[in-house]
C-alpha cells in the first residue's frame, strides 16, 4: 500500500478555507454562510472546499477543531508562563471572537465549551487541595460556571470596550482587560464569614 505525501499547497489552501469558514460564520451564522462565500474570501475553487472538507459541517467542525488546539496550546503555555511572561489569552483568541461570540450564543462549540470545563474541573480538584474552606459545590459546576465567564468577554466585547473605553484588539485594551481580571481573581468579594453566612442563608431558604 502506498501513501501520498500532502501538497504543502493544499496544506495551506486547508488553512485558508478554515480561515475564511471561521470569518464568514461569524459574520453571518451557519445557515446564512456558503461554501460559495467562504471559497471566494479563501480564493480557492467550491471544488477544493468540498476535497479538503466534504460539507458545511464537516467545515464547522473543523473550526472547533483549530480552536480547541489554540486552547490548549494557550493551557500549555499557561502551566509554564505568567500573563507578565509574554502569554496573552485575548490575544491568541482575538481572531476568533465573532466566531466564538456567535457559535457560544446559538449553541455550538460544544466540544470546545466542554473541554474548557473538562480543563477547569482538572485544576480546581488540584486547587482545593488547599484551600482552607471546603467547597460547598462540585468542581465541575464552578468549571463550567467558570469557564462561562472566561469567555464573556468574546460574547459581550462590544459592551466591554464601552466601558473599558478602549478596543479589546488594541494592546491598550488588552492590557487593561488583563488587568482586571488579575485584580478581580486576586480580590475576593466576600470574606470567608460573609460567604458562610450567604451560604447558611440558602440552606434556610432551601428548608423552608
Amino acid at each position: 500500500m502506498t501513501t501520498t505525501v500532502p501538497d504543502p499547497e493544499d496544506l495551506t489552501a486547508r488553512a485558508r478555507i478554515r480561515d475564511a469558514a471561521l470569518r464568514h460564520f461569524g459574520e453571518h451564522g451557519f445557515e446564512r454562510a456558503t461554501i460559495r462565500g467562504i471559497a471566494e474570501t479563501a480564493g480557492v475553487s467550491l471544488g477544493l472546499v468540498r476535497h479538503h472538507f466534504g460539507s458545511k459541517q464537516a467545515l464547522r467542525e473543523a473550526c472547533d477543531e483549530h480552536l480547541m488546539k489554540t486552547m490548549h496550546g494557550l493551557h500549555e503555555a499557561a502551566a509554564t508562563r505568567s500573563m507578565g511572561g509574554g502569554l496573552n489569552p485575548v490575544t491568541a483568541m482575538g481572531p476568533y471572537r465573532r466566531y466564538l461570540a456567535r457559535a457560544l450564543a446559538e449553541g455550538w462549540a460544544a466540544p470546545f465549551f466542554d473541554e474548557m470545563v473538562r480543563i477547569g474541573e482538572q485544576w480546581l480538584t488540584e486547587t482545593d487541595k488547599s484551600r482552607p474552606d471546603p467547597p460547598d459545590v462540585d468542581a465541575r459546576s464552578r468549571a463550567a460556571v467558570f469557564a462561562a465567564m472566561a469567555l464573556s468577554p468574546s460574547v459581550l466585547a462590544q459592551h466591554i470596550e464601552r466601558s473599558l473605553g478602549t478596543g479589546l484588539d488594541t494592546p491598550e485594551g488588552q492590557d487593561k482587560l488583563l488587568r482586571v481580571l488579575l485584580d478581580v481573581y486576586s480580590h475576593p468579594v466576600l470574606s470567608l464569614e460573609e460567604a458562610a453566612e450567604a451560604r447558611a442563608a440558602l440552606d434556610r431558604g432551601r428548608r423552608s
